[in-house]
């Protein structure tokens, strides 16, 4: 059952402005999915769209289970429950950013640091290499296959991460652990001196309301089931407690849930700065063994996609029984949840309802209007040269705060966006690109004005290597000539 184009108006998952899709997306979209539900045999698919914080869109096709079991042989909706796997790392990495929030862990601290009984192995990795999946750490347990049996308690874990389990130098590539993920779990309870699952729910799923995401299903839920692969039969998948691998997979959620998260990870929540979650989407590590170019990385606690150069972050998920997605567009924040009982899952779905949503319904370019620059940075506006190169500094919004853009005319030259450098007065620290983290700084002459620009030790002046501008290495006396 999908929903129809006469729906009420969308439900509220977080901050803005609700707004409905055309009866023709509707259509469009319940069809993808329909289409889908039979393409890849799904015995139940549920997913939703995320646009200004309203869930605009959801529907659902097949049935949740086959015998009345866990939530019966109904039709799914954005309430029923679905393990969502290592979605549920998203919600780990955001409690151990809380954490960094409030000083009491670093991201270059050692494991062991929190977890002393650490001391080798997995202990010597930093808190953001685990969570940037850069740790080299082993990708599962040593014992029998953890997401179908029940787990031990992290007593039991802590004999299995010794030397041993580092499988590469730390911080040199990309290795998907969710072996690191069970510490984390660990080390967010133990500096809350609570557990994992109480710190989520105390920080996240209470404040957001996010009453039907829980640690083992609570019905509605679809049971887990294995698609045979040569004909058209099922088998039921075991579910259980994860025991300290729980933090990697544990998670059950639904669609509504899920479009509420959504507005966390697209950095528009107040349960976590909006310049922690930005760091949440800085790549940490690189899925580019078979690519010349990277499609695939990870942030802190996210996956990260580079789709034709657009950035997309959320998670994957998969438990026996279940495949899950949540995808954040984070220029637009358009989100899609996609969730399925089927252990194979299903193809690009999620990307495909993102597309669909762009084409179908662009968001309106924002009106052009004048606003108010300082006079400080339109005495910055304008060409500026980095020897004979021409550059072109704009006035810029970045957020918030009065900017700079720099960048090269011709497509060329090294560019970056600069706000105001805090303790610093008069300059400009870089934000991005080659100049990230740089200062640049106004030198004046003087009568008052500008003279030029020092750039991390570059002189950009208003002229080609302006002799009155203190170029380093000085300025031929003849000038520019026909001959040298």
């Amino acid at each position: 059952m999908t929903t129809a184009p006469s729906s009420p108006a969308p439900h509220r998952v977080s901050g803005g402005n609700p707004q409905s899709l055309l009866p023709s997306t509707h259509r469009r979209l319940d069809h993808l999915l329909a289409a889908e539900q039979v393409a890849s045999r799904l015995p139940s698919v549920a997913a939703g769209l995320v646009r200004d914080g309203a869930l605009v869109w959801s529907g659902g096709a097949g049935t949740t289970g086959l015998d009345g079991g866990a939530g019966g042989a109904g039709r799914p909706g954005p309430d029923t429950q679905y393990r969502i796997g290592s979605i549920t790392k998203t919600f780990v990495a955001a409690a151990v950013l809380r954490a960094v929030e409030d000083e009491l862990v670093g991201l270059e601290d050692p494991v062991r640091a929190h977890l002393p009984e650490l001391a080798d192995g997995v202990g010597r990795v930093t808190v953001g290499q685990l969570l940037g999946q850069a740790g080299g750490v082993q990708a599962e347990t040593d014992g029998p296959w953890w997401e179908r049996t029940s787990g031990g308690d992290w007593d039991a874990l802590v004999p299995l991460l010794g030397e041993s389990a580092v499988r590469h130098r730390p911080g040199t590539r990309f290795h998907y652990s969710n072996v690191g993920f069970g510490v984390l779990g660990e080390l967010v309870g133990r500096v809350r001196r609570s557990t994992w699952r109480d710190v989520l729910r105390a920080q996240f799923l209470e404040p957001l309301g996010m009453d039907r995401t829980t640690m083992r299903p609570v019905s509605p839920a679809a049971r887990g089931l294995a698609v045979h692969p040569w004909a058209d039969v099922v088998l039921p998948e075991p579910e259980h407690d994860a025991g300290a691998m729980a933090p990697a997979g544990q998670v059950w959620s639904t669609v509504l849930d899920l479009a509420r998260w959504a507005g966390v990870i697209g950095g528009r929540s107040q349960v976590l700065r909006r310049s922690t979650v930005e760091e949440m989407w800085r790549p940490q590590s690189v899925d580019d063994a078979r690519a010349a170019g990277w499609a695939a990385g990870y942030g802190l606690g996210l996956q990260l996609w580079n789709v034709a150069g657009r950035r997309y972050a959320g998670h994957s998920g998969s438990m026996p029984g279940f495949v899950a997605m949540l995808r954040v567009d984070v220029e637009t924040g358009d989100a899609v949840v996609a969730l399925t009982n089927s252990t194979t899952g299903f193809g690009d779905l999620a990307g495909r309802l993102l597309q669909t949503l762009a084409e179908a319904e662009p968001h309106a370019p924002q009106a052009w209007v004048p606003r108010d620059v300082p006079a400080d940075v339109l005495a910055l506006v304008g060409p500026w040269y980095w020897g004979p190169a021409p550059l072109t500094l704009r006035a810029a919004r970045v957020g918030a705060q009065d900017g700079l853009e720099l960048a090269g005319l011709g497509g060329r030259g090294r560019g970056s966006r600069f706000v105001r450098a805090e303790g610093v007065p008069g300059a400009w620290r870089g934000l991005d690109e080659y100049y990230a983290g740089e200062l640049l700084r106004p030198v004046p002459a003087a009568d008052g004005s500008v003279s030029h620009l020092d750039l991390a030790s570059f002189r950009l002046t208003r002229t080609p290597y302006d002799p009155t501008a203190d170029v380093p290495g000085g300025v031929d006396a003849a000038g520019w000539t026909a001959t040298p």
